[in-house]
């Protein structure tokens, strides 16, 4: 029999951070290695997956213009970092045999298809695991802020965000030992508490469309079974 499943459809949004390599290679194969397991394992649940990568392992628009470049020029160039990205897990997917599109905000013919939300809806209903890639094709919005909007627009049952730590905190856990975790937070809190797990204009769309938010480690990628089917104490949940 099939596992039961507690959310059909996912958006599931990673870190750039999660993919930086070493000297020799500047893509972390190990983990997207790691990641296409447990991919594999939710497809043969029935699980429907759209992935948006960052792009922070190689370029992030914020740091660029502290470096004096336009923050324009700065964002497109984080956003063809996600690209590069997307890229080497659709390659890695394929050569596992995993049924991968991978879609881009702006054009990019011959790299990419070009957005189209029934295309999009289309291939995940058909049991392909679908990227996102280049933000939102504009300056001055996040890949969080992407990766909201895309799962309102595929109606996903939750968001995936998956961090470096456990979930979400009262402060920063690598400074504050004491911090305190919290297992559920409405979004109102996380605002108003203005803690800085992800930009508000993510949580404001988020909150108007009743998108629920899940806050994880994503350092041991095995963790997505366990909440795909629901089990409790994982993470942070942020809803209404």
């Amino acid at each position: 029999m099939k596992k039961k499943i507690k959310y059909n459809r996912v958006l599931l949004k990673i870190s750039g951070e999660f993919l930086k390599g070493n000297e020799e290679c500047s893509i972390n194969i190990i983990f997207i290695e790691k990641l296409i397991i447990q991919i594999k394992k939710l497809l043969s649940l029935g699980v429907q997956i759209g992935l948006v990568i960052g792009g922070g392992n190689l370029f992030r628009g914020s740091d660029l213009e502290k470096i004096g470049m336009r923050r324009t020029i700065s964002d497109q160039i984080g956003m063809l970092s996600t690209v590069i990205n997307g890229l080497s897990i659709y390659e890695l997917m394929y050569k596992n045999n995993i049924n991968t599109r991978i879609f881009s905000s702006s054009n990019l013919e011959g790299v990419c298809e070009r957005y189209r939300l029934d295309e999009v809806n289309k291939a995940l209903d058909d049991g392909y695991v679908v990227i996102f890639c280049f933000g939102l094709g504009v300056p001055f919005f996040t890949t969080d802020s992407a990766a909201c909007i895309y799962g309102i627009e595929i109606k996903a049952d939750i968001f995936l965000k998956g961090t470096k730590v456990n979930g979400v905190y009262s402060s920063d856990p690598f400074i504050n030992p004491l911090a305190t975790l919290y297992k559920k937070l409405k979004y109102k809190e996380v605002l108003q508490k203005k803690i800085k797990i992800m930009d508000d204009t993510s949580l404001i769309l988020a909150q108007e469309h009743k998108l629920p938010i899940i806050v994880f480690n994503m350092y041991n990628p095995i963790i997505l079974y366990d909440l795909i089917i629901g089990k409790e104490g994982i993470g942070t949940l942020i809803s209404v």
